[in-house]
């Protein structure tokens, strides 16, 4: 189980990197192409709106070719995304977002499949929750490194070395594939209307998973809007400068690397873990209304702790959500149902980025957009303390 874990932590901190590699450098990128800062939620959208078609294939994949070759897969094409985008063109760029979401949505699926077969049912809140501080360990590291790398030399940089990186790992991990894709059926058809239906099916017909899926679309929504557009707005309200911007950005991810196995060990041995993701629910909701206020008179350290509380709520969530999913799944179906629910997760992906940037686009106020997300959060959140499974 350890290899395992560390296996999977490995790719997804990789890939979370690579996809927020242009959100953090859009103050830059943006005056490089001469377009708009703000655009950047559209390319957010693009990404997660291909990942939440390819996260519901990606159980078919999983099934003929092993979790461990699509982890492989995914972070080859990340790199190729990524080196795609270093050629400094719009269209490239968006197509760079396209790309990776075509390897962003299969990557939790698979290696979730790799975990639920070697933990034990006792572990699996603390297990996948430390799998899941991948994502914001790769969002920290966006934040403390690619700054200053692309200050210190050009942006394109920072995009080919994370690549580089990335394609590193894919090779790394190939020893591995004897143990942990030995499940696989090679004879098993990917694409079909079958793969497509049957994830929903699985979601939709159990009344827990249902809740789980639905309310993760408020809960994504404040999450991916917090790495996409943080930056930019302390940049510009705040008045920090990008690196001290990014800086902020870290402290918020890395809390979220802490609050994912507090909350995870709590959720196994304290609380239960719907009244754990009810609570997370109305924390993130309080502060996104307290980010919403900052100005050029806020004291450096307080925004750093409101963005400590932010990350250690609004990014620590998954681990509980994706044990849950786990927990309530048939057996032996666990990608699919992952498959399933992550496509309504990412559909709060797809949507919040695109009405902030609407609600920026027009009014000019990051406030309006944290309110907008606080509000369906507040809403989740809620429904969980309704709910008795």
């Amino acid at each position: 189980m350890p290899v395992a874990l560390a296996a999977m932590l490995a790719s997804q901190i990789l890939v979370s990197l690579a996809s927020l590699v242009l959100p953090v450098l859009a103050p830059l990128v943006a005056l490089a192409l001469g377009v708009p800062a703000y655009l950047v939620g559209f390319y957010v959208a693009i990404l997660y709106g291909v990942a939440a078609l390819s996260s519901l294939t990606s159980g078919g994949f999983v099934t003929r070719y092993g979790a461990l070759r699509v982890n492989q897969a995914c972070l080859v094409l990340v790199a190729l995304a990524l080196w795609l985008a270093a050629v400094g063109q719009v269209a490239t760029i968006g197509l760079a977002a396209a790309v990776i979401g075509l390897a962003y949505g299969p990557v939790t699926p698979a290696s979730s499949h790799i975990l639920a077969k070697v933990t034990a049912p006792g572990q699996m809140n603390l297990v996948f929750s430390l799998k899941q501080t991948g994502v914001p360990l790769g969002n920290a590291l966006a934040g403390a490194l690619i700054p200053g790398l692309a200050v210190a030399f050009d942006w394109r940089v920072s995009a080919i070395t994370v690549g580089i990186v990335c394609a590193a790992l894919a090779v790394i991990l190939q020893p591995l594939r004897g143990a942990f894709d030995g499940d696989r059926r090679p004879g098993q058809p990917v694409l079909s209307a079958a793969r497509f239906v049957e994830p929903f099916r699985l979601v939709v017909g159990s009344k827990p998973i249902r809740l789980l899926a639905l309310t993760s679309i408020g809960y994504s929504g404040m999450q991916v809007c917090l790495g996409a557009f943080l930056t930019s707005y302390l940049n510009r309200d705040a008045d920090l400068s990008l690196v001290a911007a990014g800086f902020a950005l870290s402290a918020a991810q890395f809390a979220g690397v802490g609050g994912r196995i507090l909350w995870g060990v709590i959720a196994d041995r304290v609380a239960p873990p719907r009244l754990v993701l009810g609570g997370l629910g109305i924390a993130m909701t309080i502060a996104a209304l307290l980010v919403g206020g900052f100005g050029p008179s806020w004291p450096y350290a307080a925004i750093i702790l409101v963005c400590i509380g932010f990350g250690g709520s609004a990014i620590a969530w998954n681990g509980v959500f994706f044990a849950q999913i786990a927990r309530h799944a048939p057996p032996g179906r666990v990608g699919e149902v992952t498959g399933g629910s992550t496509f309504f997760t990412y559909g709060g992906i797809l949507l919040a980025p695109s009405l902030f940037s609407a609600i920026l686009g027009v009014t000019g106020s990051y406030a309006l957009g944290f309110a907008m997300l606080a509000l369906t959060t507040l809403l989740a959140g809620l429904s969980f303390f309704r709910s008795r499974s």
